[in-house]
């Protein structure tokens, strides 16, 4: 019999809590960690629409990337979004746990896994971890290509690896040599980059005054979104667990996407 506390455990042995940014709540946000886990729903964001997939499937726990939870809330009733939610949980007694910054800081976790979806080797982390013994970990990851490519190259690979359409670009130059990778939203660390001699930023939450800078210092942008540089990644960071826990049923969740349309 595995329980909520045992997929828990497998996965903060991987991505501890002490890896998550200050801001950041991660871990059990609603049940029981003693509850028995039989069916697993791995999705980016809880939204209504996944917390509806997982009673059709009769799933006990929700695996998320970001916390419904971020602050404390004043109160949970029905009728606020977040309360409904809760409420709809509890409910129909589906646990939920999210492993977000921790995750994007591990190793082998979503900005590891996002490199390895583009076949690209980080030589540098962007903003590494301070605690002894996790060196290896923390936030952005820098590559230093093999030989100059052009960004169309790079924008065409991006595509076809996250299946994308489309994203939003800022040109500032025709040629690459050295790329920062930052999963989600990266724009507190572009000085950095810039810093460390990045001429390509591939990130998602990109605001029009760093794309109107960035794209004066000469260094290339590649919005590909939020979801699309996390999803995937997601899921390929969590696949060790179906080793992990072969009798549990995981579903990757169909309901889980994009909040943004392209028109």
């Amino acid at each position: 019999m595995v329980l909520v506390k045992d997929l828990a455990k497998i996965i903060e042995e991987k991505a501890p809590k002490f890896l998550k940014e200050d801001f950041d709540n991660v871990g059990l946000m609603v049940g029981d960690k003693n509850k028995e886990v039989n069916t697993v729903l791995l999705a980016l964001d809880c939204t209504k629409e996944v917390i509806k997939e997982a009673v059709e499937n009769n799933v006990d726990l929700i695996i998320t990337h970001h916390p419904l939870i971020f602050k404390k809330p004043k109160s949970i009733i029905s009728g606020d979004l977040l309360g409904d939610k809760v409420i709809d949980l509890i409910k129909n007694d589906i646990n939920l746990y999210s492993c977000h910054t921790n995750l994007d800081s591990a190793k082998g976790g979503i900005n590891d896994m996002l490199l390895e979806l583009l076949n690209l080797k980080h030589s540098k982390i962007i903003e590494s971890s301070s605690i002894k013994g996790f060196e290896d970990c923390g936030l952005g990851r820098i590559v230093d290509l093999e030989e100059v490519i052009e960004l169309d190259e790079i924008i065409n690979k991006l595509k076809k690896r996250l299946n994308m359409k489309n994203m939003r670009v800022v040109r500032g130059a025709k040629n690459i040599n050295k790329l920062a990778v930052i999963n989600g939203s990266g724009q507190d660390f572009f000085y950095t980059a810039k810093e460390l001699g990045v001429n390509c930023i591939i990130t998602g939450d990109t605001t029009y005054h760093f794309a109107s800078d960035f794209k004066e210092y000469g260094i290339n942008i590649i919005d590909a979104g939020h979801f699309s540089t996390e999803w995937l990644a997601f899921i390929k960071s969590l696949e060790f667990l179906k080793n992990k826990f072969k009798d549990i049923k995981f579903i990757i969740s169909e309901k889980c996407e994009d909040p943004y349309d392209f028109i």
